[in-house]
């Protein structure tokens, strides 16, 4: 009996060997299980050039992964992303902008990324809530912010300084904006300032700074009441392109790349655009640049810390678990965003920001320290654009050309705008 127990104990743990070693194999396996990754973004060359590269660290550090790049520059892009939405073949990994989360979130093409926030495979803990926020629509998380943004106004030192001009920019005004820019024209026979195009991004600032909005809270008809505020907003480029101080929508039909830009060949002393814009345009620029707060920006809390885009993952995709650690990856990984910088806006990560800082260029820590100024001065993101903000975009960009053109009047324009944005807007009551 003594001697069964032990063959007895022998074949027990010859057993148990065997069943490690088949589960350690299914482990190994399962490990090492080839996934295919889409990911899609829109943006220039040197934004290509560096996420490929982060990229290649992921599946560096995922040897199972493999990533296919889907990129292209932004009008191309959205024509793209249509199609295969319709088709249910949207990349795993999707770069979003404000403008289009609201319809491809109501419309059930994204799915909730709440769930790997609530697991950890998206490591939040070094991110402020207001960050993720900007990626909510009632209440499920379909974009993760990547960056945040400020609108600025970026100008040419060398030609202000030319025209005798010193912007203040804590209390600058409409009207200081409106005299530079023509001060400007008249001194050095360029343009003051560049066209503030698009419409869907301008407009909203100068309501804010009126003390109003675009849009109401629920999305179902426009935030004001006074079409006098369109009025005033178009008069004032109609002046500025009656001095030539202010480019016809032609001319900016015609940029075709970052050095085609206004303020980077040198053809106009400022240039409205977003706070990570800055920076192409400084290492591009033979003159330099500075960062500047947009005119009456702290009359109303007109400001606000915008996500400068999100990655979403498409209900569609296949590797959603996968989808989420890339997107972990790329907004925590230390090594890629020394990369990524703050060229999709200011790290949300407060640990990744504190680790890049000190390796970034002279242009990229004014970027961080714009954004670091504007935001002890700015208002809650405001909602996601309702269902039908593209359709409305379009209008209001169409009116601009044809008011620019002096083909119709502001009152018109204003009008007729109020018309067709209420009768698209009233379809979400």
């Amino acid at each position: 009996m003594k001697k069964f127990g032990l063959v007895l104990l022998a074949f027990i743990m010859l057993l148990s060997v065997a069943a490690c070693d088949l589960n350690d194999k299914g482990n190994h396996e399962e490990e090492s299980e080839k996934v295919t990754l889409r990911v899609a973004w829109w943006g220039d060359q040197s934004r290509h050039d560096y996420t490929l590269k982060v990229i290649q660290m992921y599946e560096k550090e995922n040897p199972n992964v493999k990533i296919v790049e889907e990129y292209a520059n932004w009008d191309d892009y959205w024509k793209r992303l249509a199609p295969m939405a319709a088709a249910s073949q949207l990349p795993d990994v999707i770069q979003m902008d404000r403008a289009y989360l609201f319809q491809y979130g109501e419309k059930g093409r994204l799915d909730d990324l709440t769930p790997y926030l609530k697991n950890g495979t998206i490591d939040t803990r070094s991110i402020d809530e207001n960050a993720i926020s900007g990626g909510r629509i009632a209440g499920k998380l379909y974009g993760f912010t990547l960056g945040s943004n400020v609108l600025s106004v970026i100008t040419n030192d060398n030609l202000l300084k030319e025209a005798g001009i010193k912007i203040e920019d804590e209390n600058w005004t409409w009207n200081d904006f409106e005299k530079a820019a023509i001060k400007v024209k008249n001194a050095t026979d360029v343009y003051g300032t560049n066209g503030m195009y698009p419409a869907d991004v301008f407009f909203p600032y100068y309501l804010r700074t009126q003390g109003s909005r675009l849009y109401n809270e629920n999305g179902t008809g426009l935030g004001y009441t006074d079409d006098q505020l369109f009025v005033d907003y178009f008069k004032r480029q109609l002046r500025l392109v009656d001095a030539k101080a202010f480019p016809t929508p032609d001319v900016r039909a015609h940029i075709a790349g970052i050095n085609d830009e206004l303020i980077v060949a040198g053809k106009a002393a400022m240039s409205w655009n977003w706070s990570n814009q800055y920076l192409g345009f400084a290492e591009s620029a033979k003159a330099p640049l500075s960062i500047k707060l947009p005119p009456e920006y702290a009359n109303e809390t007109a400001l606000f810390l915008r996500p400068s885009m999100f990655f979403s993952i498409p209900k569609s995709s296949k590797q959603k678990e996968q989808a989420a650690k890339f997107i972990n990856f790329f907004v925590n990984n230390m090594e890629a965003n020394k990369l990524i910088k703050g060229d999709r806006g200011v790290p949300v990560s407060s640990k990744v920001i504190k680790g890049i800082k000190p390796e970034l260029t002279e242009a990229e820590t004014k970027i961080f320290d714009y954004v670091e100024k504007a935001s002890q001065n700015v208002r809650t993101t405001d909602p996601i654009e309702p269902l039908g903000n593209a359709e409305i975009m379009k209008a209001l960009d169409n009116l601009s050309e044809q008011i620019l053109f002096k083909k119709m009047t502001p009152e018109d324009g204003a009008r007729s705008f109020r018309k067709q944005a209420e009768t698209i807007l009233g379809k979400n009551k």
